[in-house]
C-alpha cells in the first residue's frame, strides 16, 4: 500500500533530514506540534491593508458606508432595534421640511382671494402627500415655536364649538386643518363624527403621530357664537395677522363667556310669533293668529320646563306640541267658526328640526355617512316626538267628537302680500329663536321673502309640482346665503337656516297625523311622504345652491376642488 503523493516525505536536500508534508490546512505550531487553520488564511506574501484593529477579520455588510464617510454622531440613547426604527444616517431632530413622492407634486393653485373654507376644504380633499407646504416662518435661533398639544387643544375647542352650533363636518374639518395649519402643522388630520372631534399631527414620515380627541356632549344653537368662531378662525388662517397662541386662547374663552344676545322671554315671544305667521300662511286669520300664538309659547314654556327637569329633547318636543293641538282642538269642539286646522299646522312650525335635517343631508352629500346618519336619526327621533304628542291630543279630541276638517287650511293662494309678510316675519322670529346677531336679521328676513315669492311664483301662478317649487326656493336661498356669508366672511348657516322657514312643510304634516287619527292609513302615508319629499327638497336645494356659488365663484375653479370620495361608484 503506496501513501498519497501529497503525503509521501521529502528530504531536505541541506540537512538531509525528511520534511513531511502536511495537507491543507494543517499548520505545524512552534511547538512542533500540528494546529488546525482555516482554509481561508491568506497566502504568504500577499500583503493585508491595515485595519488598525488587531482583530480577526469581519465580515461586513454591503450597506456599510463607504471608505471615506464619515458616520453621523450617534443620538444618545437612539438604539436601532428592529428594522422599523430611525435609521442612523437619518437625524430625525434635523428631519427636512418635505419630501417628493416618486409620482410627484401636482401644481394646486390656491389663490389668496378665495376665502379659507374653499382653501382649506380643497387641501382637505387632498393626500397628504400631495399639500402644499408652507414656508417654515421664521424664527428666532432657540424659538421652537408653540408646542403641538395647545395647537392640537385649541383646535378642538373650536371644532367643538362650530360643531355644537350645527355646522356641517366638512366645514368642521376645514376650519380645523386653518387652525393647525396657520400654526405651521400642515401634516394634520381632522376627524369630525357627530359626537367626537379628532386630530392627528405626523411631523414628518419617520416620527410618531400625535393624536387628540375631545367629545362633544351638548349642543347649543347660538348663531352670534358661531360667528364669533368663524371670525376667530379667519383671523388666524390670514398670514398678515400675527395672532399667538395665548393670544387665540383668550378670544376662545371670551366667545365661551359671552352671553346670548336675546333673553328668555324674548324667544318665547319669538316663538308664538312664528306660529302665528305659520298659521297666516296656510289661511289663518287674526284669531287663529292670536291662537297658535298663544299654543306655541304655553308649548315652550313647558319644554323649558321639561329640559330644567333634565329630560331628553324627545320628550320636550313630545310637551311642546301638545298645546297648539289642543287649542285647536278645543276651538272645534266649542264649534269657534275658525281653521283649526291653521292653528295646528302654525304651531308645528315651531318645532319642525329643518336646521338638523339640512345639516344632515348637507353631510351625506359631501361624502360624511356617519355624521350625516347620526344627525338625520336624531331628525327622525324628534319629528316621531313631535307625531307622539299631536296624535295624542287628535286621538282624544276625535274621540270627544271634534270634527275636524282636512281642507280648511288650503286656498291660501288669494292673499299673496299677506303671505310675503307672514313669511317675512316668520324668518325674522326664527333669527331670533336662533340667537343671530342683531346685524344679520334683516339679510335673512329678506332671504326668507324672496324664498316664499319664488315658490308662490312657481306654485301657485305656473302651478308647478309643490316638491319642485320648494326645492328651486331654497336653492336660492342657499345661493344668497353663500353670497352674503362670502361677504361678510362667515358662516352660511345664519343666512340659509332662517329663510328656509316658510318652506318647512308643517301642513303637510298636520294632514298626515290627522288622516291617522281619523283611521285613514292611506291618506296619511301619502302626506307624510309628502312631509318627507318636501323636507328633502328644502335640504338637497339649500346644499345645491351653495354649491352652484362655489363653482362659478372667482378663483374657486383654480383652487382644484375635487369630489368628495370617489367617482361614478368606483
Amino acid at each position: 500500500m503506496t501513501e498519497p503523493e501529497d503525503r509521501k516525505p521529502v528530504s531536505d536536500e541541506a540537512s538531509g533530514a525528511f520534511v513531511p508534508v502536511l495537507p491543507a490546512g494543517i499548520a505545524v505550531g512552534g511547538d512542533g506540534e500540528s494546529s488546525v487553520t482555516s482554509e481561508f488564511v491568506i497566502p504568504a506574501g500577499l500583503d493585508v491593508p491595515a485595519t488598525g484593529v488587531e482583530s480577526e477579520s469581519q465580515t461586513t455588510s454591503e450597506f456599510a458606508l463607504p471608505e471615506g464617510l464619515a458616520p453621523p454622531e450617534p443620538v444618545p440613547g437612539d438604539q436601532e432595534g428592529s428594522a422599523f426604527s430611525t435609521p442612523r444616517t437619518y437625524s430625525v431632530r434635523h428631519a427636512p421640511v418635505a419630501f417628493t413622492p416618486p409620482s410627484g407634486i401636482p401644481v394646486v393653485s390656491l389663490t389668496k382671494d378665495v376665502p379659507w373654507q374653499d382653501r382649506m376644504r380643497t387641501m382637505l380633499r387632498m393626500p397628504v402627500a400631495e399639500r402644499p407646504a408652507p414656508e417654515p416662518p421664521a424664527r428666532a435661533e432657540g424659538d421652537t415655536g408653540p408646542a403641538v398639544p395647545r395647537v392640537l387643544d385649541l383646535t378642538l375647542r373650536i371644532g367643538e364649538l362650530l360643531l355644537a352650533g350645527g355646522e356641517g363636518a366638512e366645514d368642521v374639518e376645514a376650519a380645523m386643518f386653518a387652525v393647525c395649519r396657520s400654526f405651521g402643522l400642515d401634516r394634520c388630520e381632522p376627524t369630525v363624527t357627530f359626537t367626537q372631534l379628532s386630530i392627528t399631527y405626523q411631523p414628518s414620515l419617520v416620527e410618531d403621530p400625535v393624536t387628540a380627541s375631545r367629545i362633544v356632549r351638548r349642543r347649543v344653537t347660538d348663531y352670534t357664537r358661531l360667528a364669533a368662531v368663524f371670525l376667530l378662525v379667519d383671523d388666524l388662517s390670514d398670514l398678515e395677522n400675527a395672532i399667538s397662541l395665548e393670544e387665540a386662547y383668550r378670544r376662545l374663552a371670551e366667545i365661551r363667556r359671552n352671553r346670548h344676545p336675546y333673553p328668555g322671554w324674548v324667544l318665547t315671544g319669538a316663538s308664538g310669533l312664528l306660529a302665528g305667521a305659520a298659521s297666516m300662511l296656510v289661511g289663518g286669520g287674526v284669531v287663529v293668529f292670536v291662537a297658535a300664538a298663544l299654543g306655541a309659547m304655553l308649548g315652550d314654556r313647558l319644554a323649558w320646563v321639561c329640559s330644567g327637569r333634565g329630560l331628553p329633547e324627545f320628550y320636550q318636543f313630545l310637551v311642546a306640541a301638545m298645546p297648539p293641538a289642543a287649542i285647536g282642538v278645543a276651538l272645534t269642539v266649542a264649534h269657534v267658526d275658525v281653521a283649526a286646522s291653521a292653528v295646528i299646522t302654525g304651531g308645528l312650525f315651531a318645532l319642525l328640526p329643518g336646521r338638523a335635517l339640512v345639516a344632515g343631508v348637507q353631510d351625506g352629500l359631501t361624502g360624511y355617512y356617519i355624521t350625516a346618519s347620526a344627525r338625520l336619526l336624531e331628525v327622525m327621533y324628534l319629528f316621531v316626538g313631535i307625531v307622539v304628542g299631536v296624535l295624542l291630543v287628535l286621538y282624544f279630541g276625535v274621540k270627544l267628537g271634534a270634527q275636524l276638517n282636512p281642507d280648511a287650511a288650503l286656498g291660501s293662494a288669494e292673499r299673496p302680500l299677506w303671505q310675503l309678510g307672514a313669511s317675512m316675519l316668520l324668518s325674522l322670529t326664527f333669527a331670533v329663536l336662533l340667537q343671530q346677531e342683531r346685524s344679520t336679521v334683516l339679510a335673512v328676513t329678506l332671504n326668507g321673502g324672496v324664498a316664499w315669492v319664488v315658490y308662490g311664483a312657481m306654485h301657485d301662478v305656473g302651478e308647478i309640482s309643490p316638491v319642485a317649487s320648494t326645492a328651486v326656493a331654497a336653492g336660492v336661498v342657499g345661493l344668497f346665503g353663500q353670497l352674503l356669508s362670502r361677504y361678510r366672511f362667515a358662516s352660511a348657516l345664519p343666512y340659509t337656516t332662517a329663510a328656509i322657514g316658510p318652506l318647512l312643510p308643517g301642513s303637510a304634516t298636520y294632514f298626515g297625523l290627522l288622516a291617522f287619527a281619523q283611521n285613514d292609513v292611506d291618506a296619511g302615508l301619502v302626506s307624510l311622504t309628502k312631509a318627507a319629499a318636501l323636507a328633502m327638497a328644502i335640504a338637497i336645494g339649500v346644499n345645491l345652491g351653495s354649491e352652484l356659488f362655489r363653482l362659478f365663484l372667482p378663483g374657486a375653479a383654480r383652487a382644484g376642488r375635487k369630489s368628495a370620495k370617489r367617482t361614478r361608484g368606483f
